[in-house]
């Protein structure tokens, strides 16, 4: 019985998510109904993390597994085949069973993408073009990029991320949930290697690497990095807001158009 681990990159726009969800469109959902039509078998493909409506991924990374045999550069092109525009797949192999695409991932990079529409020294906002809205943060707050990396360099280490993490207390109890039976850590504790944000054109860019993510963190970081950087807040205001362990405590949460799954890394 082949397992397959197939990595894939999506517009995120068209879909309600990664996590299927009755009537809605998601990713799993759409890429579940695809192996269907090409196999006739129903499986739940598990992807490396459950992106939100209108995030974008790179480089997600899924595994299923088929009881049909079937050559991988042929199930490739078939899922490429049977899938929307908005999804494909970028390559297709097999794995050992006990590979899963959540549960041996040990790191995850996400990116974030802002365009500042006011910045100092225009004359007029920038306007943002409506090929660019879907993928950015078209942002008319006037940035200063040097203080958005001092404040992203206080997340670097080890802390307990709760001041950016979802506030609904409804969504904590079933990611809570879903941790606790899928062996993964409970608490809000997560390990950042990696945090800077650098100009591509006229682009900011955040870029974060970690062990793990809670549920929108990387937006509430970004939001929180945007308020220091548009002079809300101070930059070195970054460790009393971990220090809070209170959503409230931070910055609001950036939209969803501007963020990435960039990359999964496993042992």
């Amino acid at each position: 019985m082949p397992h397959w681990k197939i990595t894939l990159t999506y517009d995120g726009t068209p879909y309600n998510g990664w996590q299927i969800q009755p009537a809605l469109p998601t990713v799993q959902g759409t890429l579940a109904e695809a192996i269907h039509r090409i196999t006739g078998e129903t499986v739940l493909p598990q992807g490396s993390g459950r992106t939100d409506a209108g995030v974008h991924a790179l480089a997600q990374v899924a595994t299923f597994s088929l009881t049909a045999p079937i050559p991988a550069n042929n199930l490739h092109r078939a899922l490429n085949r049977a899938l929307p525009p908005s999804i494909r797949v970028l390559s297709v192999e097999t794995v050992p069973e006990s590979f899963h695409a959540r549960h041996s991932a040990r790191r995850k990079t996400y990116e974030y993408r802002i365009l500042p529409c006011n910045s100092p020294g225009d004359s007029e906002d920038r306007i943002c073009s409506p090929m660019l809205a879907p993928y950015v943060w078209p942002c008319r707050l006037s940035l200063n990029l040097a203080t958005l990396q001092q404040a992203a360099t206080h997340i670097l280490g080890t802390h307990d991320f709760s001041s950016f993490a979802a506030s609904d207390p409804d969504l904590t109890t079933r990611n809570e949930a879903f941790n606790a039976e899928n062996g993964e850590p409970t608490g809000n504790i997560r390990t950042i290697f990696h945090s800077t944000w650098h100009q591509r054109q006229d682009l900011f860019i955040y870029r974060v690497t970690g062990n793990g993510f809670l549920h929108h963190m990387v937006r509430n970081l970004v939001g929180t990095f945007v308020e220091a950087a548009a002079n809300r807040i101070p930059a070195d205001a970054i460790p009393d807001i971990l220090a809070a362990r209170n959503r409230s405590a931070a910055g609001p949460t950036a939209p969803a158009s501007g963020l990435f799954l960039v990359e999964v890394e496993y042992e």
